[in-house]
This record gives C-alpha cells, structure tokens and sequence, in this order.
C-alpha cells in the first residue's frame, strides 16, 4: 500500500476554493480539505459522482450524466431536487466549511426573479451556480444575472467544454450590463482561456476561476495579468484539490504577487464578492 507524500502549506492566509461540488461520502470531501489545508468551500449541486466509480465503466456512466447536463440534455426533476438535498444535508452537517451556491433554471423558468429571491437570497445561499447554458447560447443567462444583480450575489457559469468562443464573449457582455453581480466564469474559460483572461481584465466585474486548466501556463498567466480577478478553485471532484492547490501555491510564487495578492487569490477576493 502506497502512501501519498506529506505536502506542507503556508496557513498563514485562510484558503477557500471558490469552486466545488458535494463529493460522496462528504466526510470524504471535509477529509480531503483538511489534507489540501483549505479552510473553506464553495459548494455547488452535484448530479454525477465521479469519485464513486470504481472502475472505467462506472466512471464513463457518472460523466454519461454530466454530458447530458452540460449539452442541455434532461434526466427529469428528480435527479435535480436529489441533488439539492445533498447539497443541503453537507451545508446543515458543516456550516464551518462550506459556502453555499444555489441552483438556478437556466431555461425554462418562468420567474426567475422569484426563484432567486426565495429560493436563493431566502434560503441564505451566498451566490448562484453553476450556471451551464446550452452550448452556443450564452445569453440564456441573462436573466439570471440580471435577478443577481438586485441582490449583488456572484454568479458562477460553467467555462469548459461544451460552452463555446461565443459563450465566453456572451459571458463577458452580460457581465458587462450587469455591474451589480460579480460573474466568475468557472474552469478558466476551457480552451478560451486567453479570450477569459482578456475579457477579465477589461471588465470590472468578471472574475476566473482557476479550476481544470487544460495548460498551466493559464492559470499563471491570469496571476500575471488580473491577479485581483483570479480565483483559487479546484472544481473537485473533476481535478484533486490537493494537486490544484500546490500547483497554485507554486504559480502564486513564480508570479510574485506578494503576500497581499496572494491571500486574495487564495480567498479573499472571493470573500468581497459575497453578499453580507
């Protein structure tokens, strides 16, 4: 039985990952956040559960669930509101470690206004996500940014593959229009990283995420470029958190942002952009 090597972390800046799903067993994931020192977690509704599977076959069918999620496709109501109520079991268990992020309809709903008054700001969730549009629409999330906007609550959208060139712009444009809601596009944009850094930069109220970089050469180029605008987030269970937050540590140091950018990478950023 092999032994994973013991990684020593500066703890003098408290850490959050800005981007999380519930992981099962959740004592699991509050396991591994204490192996990763991160204190904290933005935690968002999980429909696979990739970290379940025990061979290919049982992997390939969990992210089966997250293809169809991602393009638009449905597994019906019932999967959705499952989720909701694990996500809601880890907040009640560990109010200390996480932050809650609520599900809102994309498409479809007919009062977004309502559902984001009562079923987020009323249920206490400290922002919205994570916002997956269906590929090459990217304005379907206005609505909800807009709703966002009244309440000044981050909103995070999905950034990796399927979303598109076009979504990233659309992401950017609706951020854009909307200043009142922080809009934290998630996975550094996918394979768009250079157009998300771009627009982050240029607009005041968009953030990344630096979660599953196809390359690490764009996490660290965001840290050069908008490291106000740059979040720590390992978008686990889909990257180990361990792994993401040493890389983060080593890049934070290459970059030398000092001390004061590095806490706000690391959470302190992400801190500013809840609503009280």
């Amino acid at each position: 039985m092999t032994t994973r090597p013991v990684v020593e972390f500066d703890t003098s800046t408290p850490v959050i990952d800005s981007h999380q799903h519930v992981m099962l067993p959740v004592q699991d994931q509050i396991d591994a956040l204490d192996e990763a020192g991160i204190d904290k977690a933005v935690l968002i509704i999980a429909r696979p559960h990739p970290e379940r599977a025990s061979d290919l076959a049982g992997f390939q069918r969990e992210m089966a669930v997250l293809s169809r999620a991602t393009s638009g496709g449905s597994d019906g109501d019932e999967p959705l509101r499952a989720a909701m109520s694990e996500q809601r079991a880890a907040l009640h268990a560990h109010p200390d470690r996480f932050l809650g992020f609520g599900p809102v309809p994309v498409a479809g709903a007919s009062d977004i206004d309502r559902w984001v008054d009562e079923e987020v700001a009323g249920h206490g969730f400290r922002g919205i996500g994570e916002l997956v549009p269906v590929p090459d629409r990217g304005e379907e999330i206005e609505p909800v940014v807009r709703a966002a906007s009244d309440h000044g609550l981050p909103v995070l959208v999905h950034g990796y593959a399927p979303q598109t060139l076009a979504d990233i712009r659309a992401f950017a444009e609706i951020a854009r229009r909307h200043p009142g809601a922080p809009v934290i596009i998630g996975q550094l944009g996918g394979a768009n990283w250079l157009t998300a850094i771009e627009a982050a930069r240029d607009v005041p109220n968009l953030y990344l995420d630096i979660s599953t970089p196809q390359l690490a050469f764009g996490p660290l180029l965001a840290m050069q470029e908008c490291p106000e605008k740059t979040l720590f987030a390992s978008d686990a269970p889909y990257d180990d958190m361990v792994s993401i937050r040493v890389l983060a540590e080593r890049m934070i140091a290459r970059t030398r942002c000092g001390s004061e950018l590095r806490a706000r990478i690391l959470g302190g950023t992400l801190l500013s952009l809840l609503a009280d």
